[in-house]
């Protein structure tokens, strides 16, 4: 009731109790306070609902406009497996790997022996960095994957698990993708998301060091990715970059806004969520892909509540807090605010924007 995000709206509806079970992820509560507020639309943020494509459905059947992709795109690209078969089809470069349904750990030894170690085990369901384990020899590898099926089943209640080639050096790049309903799209170009922590995003910027041709070439790729699924609206298409062999792969794409999209609002000149509610309205896109330009350089740091010396997230009460005058700052809390236990201990991002880097 006394959050900052409650302080600023125009109206507060109680969804339920503290944990995400109990109230952002019952589709039945934030519909029902839809309705009762007469909401033509539901924005579903970054987390919690944003890429169920269940809730998406009730959305609309209950006359909700969702704000995102529709829920067949959703469903093609939550599995990272079939979101692979789907990339090949459509031309996009992926990592090498095996994605099959053959569970057998014999089996996918034998693979991986064929992709050649190191491999990287990922549960096909998984996000977060949860399901993900580095096998560097044969001799780890079924410890490894009992572990990555471990974590699959205790997360997103599924074990099924991929392998695909490690890459030693790599970078993470994402193109931020947008398109209407009419069949345009177009990139708002990348960001570097390479700065992490168990496999958590820490501190992101735009643009990147690749190449005008390499932008290009990503650009064009993660366009054709959202066309093979149909996709509407703002997505993220993520690509492993390997710093050895220049070459990029498709890892997968985020089907929502990304928490990191403030700095290609930055470096575009372009608000994302504006555009977000343009399209869902039934608007083409406001530009073309020839339209847009990259003006200058742009850093995002998150901003954690922790114990500074485990770096383990910590609760209380914020005594002190005061945001620098020369940046943006995206801020979930003020002076007074309680930081729980219940969701994330990012409390706020920090944004950053320069002719240059």
């Amino acid at each position: 009731r006394s959050s900052k995000h409650v302080a600023q709206s125009a109206e507060g509806y109680h969804i339920g109790g503290n944990t995400p079970l109990q109230s952002y992820l019952k589709m039945e509560n934030v519909l029902d306070a839809a309705l009762r507020s007469g909401a033509q639309g539901i924005h579903p943020g970054y987390g919690f609902l944003s890429e169920n494509p269940t809730f998406a459905d009730l959305c609309e059947q209950a006359k909700i406009k969702f704000i995102g992709p529709p829920s067949t795109a959703m469903r093609r690209m939550a599995s990272k497996s079939e979101s692979k078969d789907i990339m090949i089809a459509a031309g996009v470069p992926v990592t090498p790997g095996y994605h099959g349904s053959n569970q057998d750990p014999q089996y996918l030894l034998e693979q991986a022996k064929k992709i050649q170690f190191p491999v990287m085990i990922k549960a096909v369901m998984g996000g977060g960095g949860k399901g993900m384990k580095i096998s560097r020899s044969e001799h780890d590898f079924i410890e490894q994957l009992e572990s990555a099926k471990r974590e699959g089943r205790n997360a997103f209640n599924d074990d099924v698990v991929l392998i695909e080639k490690y890459i030693e050096r790599p970078k993470h790049y994402e193109i931020q993708v947008f398109g209407d309903q009419y069949g345009n799209y177009v990139y708002l170009f990348e960001r570097d998301c390479s700065i992490q922590r168990r496999h958590q995003k820490i501190i992101e910027e735009a643009p990147s060091a690749i190449t005008p041709e390499q932008r290009h070439d990503m650009g064009t790729k993660a366009c054709a990715a959202a066309r093979a699924v149909g996709y509407v609206n703002a997505g993220t298409v993520e690509f492993l970059y390997d710093c050895d062999t220049k070459n990029f792969y498709f890892m997968e794409m985020n089907t929502r806004l990304q928490v990191e999209h403030p700095i290609s609002e930055e470096i575009t000149g372009v608000d994302l969520v504006e555009w977000q509610l343009k399209v869902a309205s039934g608007e083409p896109l406001p530009l073309t892909q020839s339209q847009l330009r990259i003006n200058g350089h742009a850093i995002e740091a998150r901003v954690y509540s922790e114990d500074p010396f485990t770096f383990l997230p910590g609760r209380g009460t914020v005594d002190y807090y005061r945001e620098p005058d020369f940046a943006r700052v995206d801020s979930g809390v003020q002076k007074g605010t309680d930081v729980g236990i219940f969701y994330d201990p990012m409390i706020s991002k920090l944004i950053v924007w320069g002719e240059d880097r």
